[in-house]
């Protein structure tokens, strides 16, 4: 078979901020909204730095209002809770993403079910949670890491997935649950797999659609995937690389690309696949915010 074709995620993200970019221009010439993105950070994790800066980095490019609250690591959950609150409250954020992890004394669940729903652009509160799996795919705000793997498959597989069977690795609520229902909207049938499930290479190799969100780096190996399926891979994980030097590491995913790329039809990489999706997601989500805030259709993504 001949190898696998590379899904591109940082080709597609950057056709959906372009996408975001023109209707921002558009809602504000129109009604005069802004998008407003607000990014609270807690303390000092260097990996949520990265992420926080090129969120707040994408927001401007789209033409977004971008406001940054990078707060102490020993900040109280009772100040972070009134800066939420704050932001509910203001007419000019409609969108409002705390960075997770959070410090260990603040109770993270409490925090993100204080986000107004409405706001909550990451879809993590229980209303949208619930919006998502009783399929009001039009009014939930959908995690941006399952919802740009979606589009990454609608890419190769189209919209309609129709006796397509779909295995899910990793039941997390952020991407594992969330992936499962949004495969099952567009018709696949679906299977979580997770650690413990029976013979997982056997369960993977049924697949025609193979997700992987279990966070073990290339732990799926070639004999997980069926020939001809289509792999995203959603796992980030940094491991040692000492053929580039002492101390040196190097990003893969929770898939071993090469092997995986022998037998499946399409393959996202790591870097480069799933990741500048998340991105690109969580400002449609944003714009998708202001539209229905300003009496707007949002475009398309």
């Amino acid at each position: 078979m001949a190898e696998a074709k590379r899904i591109d995620g940082k080709a597609v993200s950057a056709r959906i901020i372009e996408t975001v970019k023109q209707a921002t221009a558009s809602l504000t010439a129109e009604t005069g909204t802004v998008p407003g993105l607000a990014v609270v950070i807690v303390g000092e994790d260097p990996a949520s730095q990265v992420y926080v800066g090129s969120k707040a980095r994408t927001a401007n490019e789209c033409g977004f209002k971008s406001i940054k609250h990078e707060l102490p690591a020993e900040t109280s959950e009772e100040t972070l809770l009134k800066i939420v609150g704050d932001l509910n409250a203001d007419p000019s954020v409609h969108g409002i993403l705390v960075q997770l992890p959070l410090p260990d004394h603040i109770d993270e669940a409490k925090v993100i079910q204080t986000i107004d729903p409405d706001k909550d652009v990451d879809g993590f509160h229980l209303i949208n949670v619930g919006r998502l799996s009783t399929g009001q795919l039009d009014q939930a705000f959908v995690p941006c890491t399952p919802a740009g793997s979606m589009i990454l498959i609608r890419e190769v597989l189209g919209d309609d997935l129709s006796g397509k069977h779909a295995v899910v690795v990793g039941r997390s609520n952020i991407v594992g649950k969330p992936m499962a229902q949004l495969l099952l909207s567009a018709n696949a049938t679906v299977t979580i797999a997770h650690s413990r499930t029976k013979d997982l290479p056997a369960m993977c190799r049924s697949a025609d659609i193979l997700v992987a969100a279990v966070g073990r780096p290339e732990m799926l190996t070639g004999e997980y995937v069926k020939e001809g399926a289509v792999v995203i891979d959603v796992g980030i994980n940094r491991i040692p690389a000492p053929e580039k030097g002492e101390g040196k590491t190097r990003l893969v995913g929770d898939v071993n690309y090469s092997e995986a790329a022998e037998k499946a039809s399409a393959i996202t990489p790591v870097p480069g696949g799933v990741g500048p999706m998340t991105i690109g997601l969580l400002m449609a989500n944003t714009l998708r915010s202001a539209c229905r805030t300003a009496g707007k259709e949002p475009p398309k993504i």
